[in-house]
Protein backbone atom coordinates (compact mmCIF):
# COMPACT_ATOMS: atom_id res chain seq x y z
CA UNK A 1 0.00 0.00 0.00
CA UNK A 2 1.45 3.48 -0.80
CA UNK A 3 2.41 5.26 2.08
CA UNK A 4 -0.03 8.80 2.26
CA UNK A 5 0.89 12.07 -0.45
CA UNK A 6 -1.18 14.87 0.62
CA UNK A 7 -3.23 17.27 -2.61
CA UNK A 8 -0.73 19.32 -3.72
CA UNK A 9 -4.12 21.92 -2.99
CA UNK A 10 -4.67 20.87 0.68
CA UNK A 11 -0.58 21.54 1.75
CA UNK A 12 -0.93 22.38 5.37
CA UNK A 13 -1.92 20.31 8.94
CA UNK A 14 -4.41 22.94 9.04
CA UNK A 15 -6.00 22.48 5.41
CA UNK A 16 -6.23 19.14 5.76
CA UNK A 17 -8.24 18.80 8.99
CA UNK A 18 -10.71 21.35 8.27
CA UNK A 19 -11.01 20.85 4.38
CA UNK A 20 -13.50 17.52 5.29
CA UNK A 21 -16.05 19.53 8.12
CA UNK A 22 -16.40 22.66 6.04
CA UNK A 23 -16.13 21.30 2.13
CA UNK A 24 -17.10 17.44 1.76
CA UNK A 25 -19.99 16.27 0.53
CA UNK A 26 -21.36 13.37 3.12
CA UNK A 27 -21.52 9.76 1.40
CA UNK A 28 -24.76 8.50 2.13
CA UNK A 29 -25.53 5.32 3.25
CA UNK A 30 -28.84 4.27 4.87
CA UNK A 31 -28.46 3.75 9.21
CA UNK A 32 -30.55 1.56 11.26
CA UNK A 33 -30.72 2.84 15.16
CA UNK A 34 -30.43 0.63 17.75
CA UNK A 35 -30.50 1.81 21.72
CA UNK A 36 -29.29 -0.47 24.11
CA UNK A 37 -30.17 0.02 28.07
CA UNK A 38 -26.79 -0.21 30.19
CA UNK A 39 -27.12 -1.86 33.52
CA UNK A 40 -26.44 1.80 35.29
CA UNK A 41 -29.70 3.04 33.99
CA UNK A 42 -27.72 4.56 30.97
CA UNK A 43 -28.10 3.80 27.04
CA UNK A 44 -25.92 3.43 24.04
CA UNK A 45 -27.58 4.63 20.63
CA UNK A 46 -25.76 2.52 17.97
CA UNK A 47 -25.81 3.48 14.16
CA UNK A 48 -25.87 0.03 11.75
CA UNK A 49 -25.21 0.37 8.21
CA UNK A 50 -27.96 -2.17 6.09
CA UNK A 51 -25.99 -5.42 5.97
CA UNK A 52 -27.25 -8.08 8.04
CA UNK A 53 -24.50 -10.76 7.36
CA UNK A 54 -20.73 -10.73 7.26
CA UNK A 55 -17.75 -9.34 9.33
CA UNK A 56 -18.70 -6.23 12.32
CA UNK A 57 -16.68 -3.43 12.07
CA UNK A 58 -17.13 -1.36 14.87
CA UNK A 59 -16.66 3.05 14.70
CA UNK A 60 -15.67 4.85 17.77
CA UNK A 61 -15.93 8.77 17.00
CA UNK A 62 -14.00 11.48 18.14
CA UNK A 63 -14.90 14.14 20.79
CA UNK A 64 -18.40 15.61 20.22
CA UNK A 65 -18.67 13.41 17.08
CA UNK A 66 -21.21 11.31 15.86
CA UNK A 67 -22.45 9.27 12.70
CA UNK A 68 -22.92 12.44 11.11
CA UNK A 69 -19.05 13.83 11.23
CA UNK A 70 -17.88 13.20 7.94
CA UNK A 71 -15.23 11.15 8.53
CA UNK A 72 -17.71 8.86 10.40
CA UNK A 73 -20.20 8.71 7.47
CA UNK A 74 -17.13 8.12 5.26
CA UNK A 75 -15.76 5.16 6.75
CA UNK A 76 -19.30 3.88 7.02
CA UNK A 77 -20.00 4.60 3.43
CA UNK A 78 -16.63 2.41 2.93
CA UNK A 79 -17.55 -0.44 5.50
CA UNK A 80 -20.85 -1.21 3.61
CA UNK A 81 -19.35 -0.92 0.14
CA UNK A 82 -17.16 -3.92 1.02
CA UNK A 83 -20.04 -5.69 2.48
CA UNK A 84 -18.59 -5.76 6.00
CA UNK A 85 -21.59 -4.49 8.78
CA UNK A 86 -20.67 -1.39 9.98
CA UNK A 87 -21.72 -0.36 13.99
CA UNK A 88 -21.04 3.20 14.98
CA UNK A 89 -21.06 3.20 19.16
CA UNK A 90 -22.17 7.01 20.33
CA UNK A 91 -20.66 8.07 23.64
CA UNK A 92 -22.85 9.16 25.96
CA UNK A 93 -24.48 12.24 24.70
CA UNK A 94 -23.42 12.09 21.42
CA UNK A 95 -26.13 10.65 19.99
CA UNK A 96 -28.26 13.63 19.63
CA UNK A 97 -30.10 13.18 23.06
CA UNK A 98 -28.48 13.63 26.62
CA UNK A 99 -27.58 10.50 28.36
CA UNK A 100 -29.54 9.85 31.82
CA UNK A 101 -26.49 10.39 34.17
CA UNK A 102 -24.38 13.18 35.63
CA UNK A 103 -21.37 11.16 33.88
CA UNK A 104 -20.53 11.27 30.07
CA UNK A 105 -17.42 9.83 28.09
CA UNK A 106 -14.03 10.99 28.25
CA UNK A 107 -10.86 9.90 26.89
CA UNK A 108 -10.07 7.22 28.90
CA UNK A 109 -13.52 5.46 29.19
CA UNK A 110 -13.07 1.72 27.97
CA UNK A 111 -16.39 0.59 30.04
CA UNK A 112 -18.82 1.09 27.77
CA UNK A 113 -16.52 -0.31 24.16
CA UNK A 114 -15.83 -3.41 26.99
CA UNK A 115 -19.69 -3.85 27.14
CA UNK A 116 -20.60 -3.17 23.92
CA UNK A 117 -17.95 -5.50 22.56
CA UNK A 118 -18.48 -8.59 24.69
CA UNK A 119 -22.35 -8.33 23.46
CA UNK A 120 -21.75 -8.43 19.84
CA UNK A 121 -19.26 -11.00 20.30
CA UNK A 122 -22.39 -12.83 22.09
CA UNK A 123 -24.71 -12.46 19.68
CA UNK A 124 -22.92 -12.90 16.37
CA UNK A 125 -20.28 -15.65 17.66
CA UNK A 126 -18.04 -16.60 15.21
CA UNK A 127 -18.32 -13.39 13.00
CA UNK A 128 -14.65 -11.81 12.60
CA UNK A 129 -15.11 -8.63 14.72
CA UNK A 130 -12.75 -5.29 14.09
CA UNK A 131 -12.43 -1.78 15.78
CA UNK A 132 -11.44 1.60 14.51
CA UNK A 133 -11.20 4.62 16.53
CA UNK A 134 -10.87 8.51 15.63
CA UNK A 135 -9.04 11.15 17.78
CA UNK A 136 -10.17 10.24 21.21
CA UNK A 137 -12.03 6.86 20.15
CA UNK A 138 -9.12 6.06 19.15
CA UNK A 139 -7.56 7.03 22.47
CA UNK A 140 -10.35 5.31 23.81
CA UNK A 141 -9.54 1.49 21.47
CA UNK A 142 -6.23 1.85 22.14
CA UNK A 143 -6.13 2.11 26.00
CA UNK A 144 -8.83 -0.59 25.86
CA UNK A 145 -6.68 -2.87 23.85
CA UNK A 146 -3.31 -2.45 25.95
CA UNK A 147 -5.91 -3.35 29.41
CA UNK A 148 -6.98 -6.34 28.10
CA UNK A 149 -3.97 -7.71 26.52
CA UNK A 150 -4.83 -11.24 25.47
CA UNK A 151 -8.50 -10.37 24.36
CA UNK A 152 -9.31 -12.48 21.47
CA UNK A 153 -13.13 -11.18 20.82
CA UNK A 154 -11.70 -8.50 18.64
CA UNK A 155 -9.84 -9.82 15.48
CA UNK A 156 -8.09 -6.22 14.63
CA UNK A 157 -7.77 -2.61 15.13
CA UNK A 158 -7.14 0.52 13.60
CA UNK A 159 -6.34 3.99 15.39
CA UNK A 160 -6.10 7.43 13.69
CA UNK A 161 -4.62 10.28 14.79
CA UNK A 162 -4.96 9.44 18.85
CA UNK A 163 -4.06 11.87 21.38
CA UNK A 164 -1.35 9.49 22.92
CA UNK A 165 -0.40 11.73 25.68
CA UNK A 166 -3.03 14.43 26.77
CA UNK A 167 -1.15 16.25 28.72
CA UNK A 168 0.95 17.07 25.96
CA UNK A 169 -2.24 17.47 23.61
CA UNK A 170 -3.95 19.87 26.00
CA UNK A 171 -0.26 21.66 25.75
CA UNK A 172 -1.07 22.38 22.01
CA UNK A 173 -4.15 23.12 21.70
CA UNK A 174 -3.80 26.48 23.82
CA UNK A 175 -0.80 27.61 20.93
CA UNK A 176 -1.23 28.75 18.32
CA UNK A 177 -3.87 28.45 15.69
CA UNK A 178 -5.10 25.38 17.18
CA UNK A 179 -6.51 27.90 20.02
CA UNK A 180 -9.02 27.46 17.32
CA UNK A 181 -9.59 23.93 17.53
CA UNK A 182 -10.28 24.45 21.56
CA UNK A 183 -12.59 27.05 21.13
CA UNK A 184 -14.89 25.01 18.44
CA UNK A 185 -14.86 21.72 20.57
CA UNK A 186 -14.98 23.48 23.60
CA UNK A 187 -18.11 25.55 22.44
CA UNK A 188 -19.63 22.00 21.91
CA UNK A 189 -19.17 20.72 25.05
CA UNK A 190 -20.81 23.57 26.51
CA UNK A 191 -23.93 23.49 24.51
CA UNK A 192 -24.40 19.79 25.07
CA UNK A 193 -23.95 20.11 29.01
CA UNK A 194 -26.69 23.05 28.99
CA UNK A 195 -29.40 20.60 26.33
CA UNK A 196 -28.32 18.23 29.49
CA UNK A 197 -29.01 20.77 32.18
CA UNK A 198 -32.37 21.30 31.06
CA UNK A 199 -33.59 17.87 31.75
CA UNK A 200 -32.23 17.31 34.94
CA UNK A 201 -29.70 18.44 37.89
CA UNK A 202 -26.21 18.13 36.82
CA UNK A 203 -23.30 19.03 40.04
CA UNK A 204 -21.68 21.68 37.65
CA UNK A 205 -23.42 24.90 37.49
CA UNK A 206 -23.84 25.62 33.29
CA UNK A 207 -23.69 29.20 34.54
CA UNK A 208 -19.99 29.02 34.88
CA UNK A 209 -19.01 26.83 31.81
CA UNK A 210 -18.22 29.91 29.86
CA UNK A 211 -14.93 31.05 32.21
CA UNK A 212 -13.73 27.47 30.78
CA UNK A 213 -11.67 28.96 28.25
CA UNK A 214 -8.88 25.81 28.07
CA UNK A 215 -9.70 21.69 27.78
CA UNK A 216 -7.47 21.66 30.72
CA UNK A 217 -9.78 24.18 32.79
CA UNK A 218 -12.42 22.28 31.82
CA UNK A 219 -11.01 18.76 32.67
CA UNK A 220 -10.42 19.85 36.11
CA UNK A 221 -13.58 21.72 36.48
CA UNK A 222 -16.17 18.99 34.61
CA UNK A 223 -14.67 16.20 32.98
CA UNK A 224 -12.43 14.93 36.29
CA UNK A 225 -15.02 15.13 39.09
CA UNK A 226 -17.72 13.47 36.81
CA UNK A 227 -15.49 10.68 36.40
CA UNK A 228 -14.09 10.14 40.30
CA UNK A 229 -10.98 11.75 39.13
CA UNK A 230 -9.34 14.15 41.75
CA UNK A 231 -8.03 16.77 38.98
CA UNK A 232 -7.25 17.03 35.70
CA UNK A 233 -3.71 15.89 36.32
CA UNK A 234 -4.60 12.46 37.67
CA UNK A 235 -7.21 12.18 34.44
CA UNK A 236 -5.00 12.86 31.85
CA UNK A 237 -1.98 10.97 33.32
CA UNK A 238 -4.23 7.85 33.64
CA UNK A 239 -6.41 8.23 30.33
CA UNK A 240 -3.34 8.79 27.99
CA UNK A 241 -3.15 5.71 25.93
CA UNK A 242 0.80 5.98 25.37
CA UNK A 243 1.17 4.02 28.43
CA UNK A 244 -0.72 1.16 27.24
CA UNK A 245 0.10 0.58 23.60
CA UNK A 246 2.94 -1.76 25.02
CA UNK A 247 0.53 -4.02 26.19
CA UNK A 248 -1.83 -4.45 22.84
CA UNK A 249 -1.45 -8.60 21.74
CA UNK A 250 -4.47 -7.55 18.78
CA UNK A 251 -3.22 -6.79 15.10
CA UNK A 252 -3.50 -3.39 15.67
CA UNK A 253 -2.57 -0.46 12.91
CA UNK A 254 -2.13 3.24 14.05
CA UNK A 255 -2.21 5.91 10.96
CA UNK A 256 -0.78 9.07 12.65
CA UNK A 257 0.59 12.40 11.15
CA UNK A 258 3.32 14.63 12.39
CA UNK A 259 1.96 17.53 11.36
CA UNK A 260 -0.67 16.88 13.44
CA UNK A 261 -2.33 20.52 14.93
CA UNK A 262 -3.88 18.91 17.50
CA UNK A 263 -0.45 17.34 19.71
CA UNK A 264 3.24 17.99 19.30
CA UNK A 265 6.00 16.11 17.79
CA UNK A 266 7.13 14.72 21.58
CA UNK A 267 3.56 12.90 22.14
CA UNK A 268 4.14 10.49 19.48
CA UNK A 269 5.24 6.75 20.73
CA UNK A 270 8.89 5.59 20.01
CA UNK A 271 9.70 2.23 18.49
CA UNK A 272 10.20 0.71 22.33
CA UNK A 273 6.74 1.78 23.32
CA UNK A 274 5.43 -0.21 20.84
CA UNK A 275 4.02 -3.91 20.84
CA UNK A 276 4.83 -6.27 18.16
CA UNK A 277 1.43 -6.99 17.19
CA UNK A 278 1.05 -2.56 16.14
CA UNK A 279 1.84 -0.98 12.77
CA UNK A 280 2.31 2.05 13.36
CA UNK A 281 2.59 4.29 9.63
CA UNK A 282 3.57 7.63 10.89
CA UNK A 283 2.98 10.10 7.74
CA UNK A 284 4.73 13.67 7.67
CA UNK A 285 1.88 15.20 6.76
CA UNK A 286 -2.17 14.73 6.81
CA UNK A 287 -3.36 16.83 9.67
CA UNK A 288 -5.60 15.69 12.37
CA UNK A 289 -8.35 12.85 10.62
CA UNK A 290 -7.50 14.66 7.51
CA UNK A 291 -5.29 12.36 5.17
CA UNK A 292 -6.80 13.79 1.95
CA UNK A 293 -5.05 13.39 -1.50
CA UNK A 294 -5.66 13.52 -5.03
CA UNK A 295 -5.10 15.94 -7.89
CA UNK A 296 -7.78 18.29 -8.09
CA UNK A 297 -10.17 20.06 -5.67
CA UNK A 298 -13.51 18.77 -7.29
CA UNK A 299 -12.23 15.13 -6.67
CA UNK A 300 -10.34 14.72 -3.43
CA UNK A 301 -9.87 11.17 -2.22
CA UNK A 302 -9.94 10.52 0.65
CA UNK A 303 -7.09 8.26 1.95
CA UNK A 304 -7.80 6.73 5.00
CA UNK A 305 -10.72 5.21 3.61
CA UNK A 306 -8.30 3.32 1.36
CA UNK A 307 -5.81 2.20 3.64
CA UNK A 308 -8.43 1.42 6.08
CA UNK A 309 -9.61 -1.31 4.79
CA UNK A 310 -7.08 -2.90 2.96
CA UNK A 311 -5.53 -3.70 6.42
CA UNK A 312 -8.71 -4.82 7.84
CA UNK A 313 -9.39 -7.25 4.66
CA UNK A 314 -6.21 -9.02 6.03
CA UNK A 315 -8.17 -10.18 8.89
CA UNK A 316 -11.75 -9.93 7.90
CA UNK A 317 -11.97 -11.91 4.77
Amino acid sequence: MRSFKPAWWLPSAHLQTVWPTLMRRKPVVALRRERWELPDGDFLDLDWTPADSGPIVIVLHGLEGSASSPYARGILHTIDAWGWRGLLMHFRGCSGEPNRLPRTYHSGETGDLETLVARIASQYPGEPLAVIGYSVGGNVLLKWLGETGTQTQVTCAVAVSVPFDLHGAADRLERGVSRLYQWWLLSKLRASMRRKARLRLLPHPVDDLSRLRTFRAWDDQVTAPLHGFSGVEEYYTVASSRQYIKGIETPTLVLHARDDPFMTHDVIPGPSELSPAVRFELSERGGHVGFISGGIPWRPRYWLEERIPRFLQAYLE
